[in-house]
């Protein structure tokens, strides 16, 4: 019983910031707008290229991520205070201008489901961040479920956009976006707050 209240302590602790740092619903506004030309099988098309893009980055940051720490001499301590940084940086630029990464509308429709959608919008510095910094202190399985599980979530709201931005509304989708921000400024702190605890200690 104890085992199983650890393994869903774990889970809990790399979903939510996972779920934070990705950001599915703020998504959404830049989302409608790219895609509302599209037919409905060519919006599921790039939606589910974006979702595999987004798939196949984090998974590859997951791979490569610890072997990075060795080569270049890394402490977790010093990712948790950049990560942590860049982070709450992200946070602060999406609470303060309303965009945590810039779009690009010059973009054409067969690389939209990768760039912008798959990359950064969907997983960006914040969730290759949060994967980078969770895998070095959580089990390796369920940071990739807890992702996995996510991008699941991003890609059911993507699939039903229009009507989750119409449910919510505009206002509904901004304030919620914000929100989320807070959250994940308020976790970036936690982060920088252990890595100092850690140096120091």
């Amino acid at each position: 019983m104890e085992k199983v209240l650890q393994i869903l302590q774990e889970f809990g602790l790399t979903f939510v910031p996972l779920f934070v740092a990705m950001d599915a619903i703020g998504v959404l506004p830049i989302l409608v707008p790219m895609t509302q030309d599209m037919k409905t099988r060519e919006r599921n098309r790039t939606v589910r290229l974006a979702v595999i893009t987004a798939l196949g980055l984090g998974l590859g940051f997951v791979a490569i991520g610890k072997g990075i720490f060795l080569f270049l001499g890394i402490e977790v301590s010093d990712f948790l205070v950049a990560g942590g940084l860049i982070l709450f940086l992200l946070a602060a630029k999406d609470l303060i201008t309303g965009k945590m990464v810039e779009s690009q509308a010059s973009v054409g429709t067969d690389m939209l489901g990768v760039v912008p959608l798959g990359t950064p919008l969907v997983v960006g510095p914040a969730v290759l961040t949060t994967l980078l910094i969770l895998v070095d202190q959580y089990s390796i399985i369920t940071v990739i479920v807890s992702f996995i599980l996510n991008l699941v979530i991003a890609w059911l709201l993507f699939a039903q956009a229009n009507r989750v931005v119409a449910f919510l509304g505009q206002g509904g989708v901004r304030a919620t976006s914000k929100i989320v921000s807070l959250f994940l400024a308020a976790i970036a702190i936690k982060m920088i707050r252990q890595g100092v605890l850690q140096v120091l200690g």
